[in-house]
């Protein structure tokens, strides 16, 4: 007798749920005294994403808690900027640094040759997170969409605007090209080997995507997730692939047909009647509570979360934030978020 699909998996496929199933994106992370305690043994950022012990316990924690419906391995999108030989580093209170990458002679010195090899901790974590994860509970790998990792190796670090990036990609767009190009590639061999370790679906996160007017956002953002897409859909057909081009707006739609992607993440943006009009209509929709409404909890954060259930909850659909959990949180809230959902209908 087969086990019935996850639920998580189900949503992808497109089924509808009175109670959807629910993760969070960076469900894993500061908000969790038990997360930050790892954090602390674990010494630099990196020797936590590339240490399984610390990467299994951390992307375990928010399930020991919740019982969220899916799993996200836990590491970090720049991951293959380090592979691909640019320096990287965290630093406490600043964030993600890394040493530009400026011009073609820069971009030479970085190299796929290794990229599998380095990021082997990486696949270790996945495999491990596949046996002892609860049955039920589905495992959820991703990488940065190569417009948005593009602009932490350009910029050196997160930045308002993405001026470096697309300064370079509008006044030398075939030079950019190349660097796209290298990531497109690296994410795919990336994405392919955690599908191989385990992941039974892929997230797609391109931050920055709302940062390029119309024709960029074609060829930076659609682009490359096109053709990721369609590399995972010939190896791994079985695979869903959810996109997060946050700050997409209207082009949600249109982003979701020309990538041909299983399903789209929305930001907090998005009204989630306007989603079902327009996103829902061609497939499964994840989303898109405010981080902050669940910092403040209460009631605002119920009222807000029955209207994107009362707009999505009847077609296909799975509850997440806008955006990534933010280290204020208070946990209580998570529960408070997650009964409420629950208990809904």
């Amino acid at each position: 007798m087969t086990e019935p699909k996850k639920k998580f998996l189900a949503a992808l496929e497109g089924q509808s749920f009175d109670v959807p199933p629910i993760w969070m994106m960076r469900q894993a992370g500061r908000y969790l005294p038990e997360y930050r305690q790892v954090r602390k043994e674990a010494g630099s950022f990196l020797d936590l994403c590339y240490t399984p012990d610390f990467a299994v316990e951390v992307t375990l924690q928010p399930i020991r808690r919740y019982s969220f419906d899916a799993s996200i391995l836990f590491s970090d999108i720049l991951v293959i900027p380090d592979a691909l030989g640019q320096d990287v580093r965290f630093e406490e209170g600043i964030g993600p640094v890394l040493k530009p990458v400026t011009n073609s002679k820069e971009l030479s010195a970085l190299s796929k040759d290794g990229l599998l090899e380095h990021l082997a901790p990486v696949f270790e974590t996945v495999r491990r997170l596949s046996k002892e994860l609860p049955r039920e509970t589905a495992l959820i790998g991703f990488a940065g969409a190569p417009w948005t990792v593009a602009t932490y190796m350009v910029g050196g670090r997160g930045s308002p605007d993405q001026a470096a990036a697309k300064l370079w990609a509008y006044r030398a767009p075939d030079e950019f090209q190349v660097l796209i190009d290298l990531l497109i590639e690296a994410t795919g061999d990336y994405l392919l080997a955690q599908i191989e370790a385990g992941a039974e679906a892929i997230q797609l996160f391109d931050t920055w995507a709302g940062s390029l007017p119309p024709a960029h956002f074609e060829r930076w953002c659609v682009e490359p997730v096109r053709q990721i897409r369609a590399r995972l859909k010939e190896a791994a057909p079985h695979i869903p692939v959810i996109a997060f081009p946050k700050g997409a707006g209207p082009a949600y739609a249109d982003y979701f047909k020309a990538t041909g992607v299983s399903a789209v993440s929305l930001d907090t943006a998005i009204a989630p009647e306007w989603a079902r009009d327009n996103v829902q209509v061609l497939g499964p929709v994840q989303g898109n509570l405010d981080p902050l409404l669940l910092v403040a909890g209460g009631e605002e954060m119920k009222t807000a979360a029955a209207r994107i259930l009362e707009a999505l909850g009847d077609g296909p659909f799975i509850f997440n934030l806008g955006h990534g959990i933010v280290p204020q949180t208070p946990p209580e809230h998570v529960a408070e978020l997650l009964d409420f959902i629950r208990n809904f209908r």
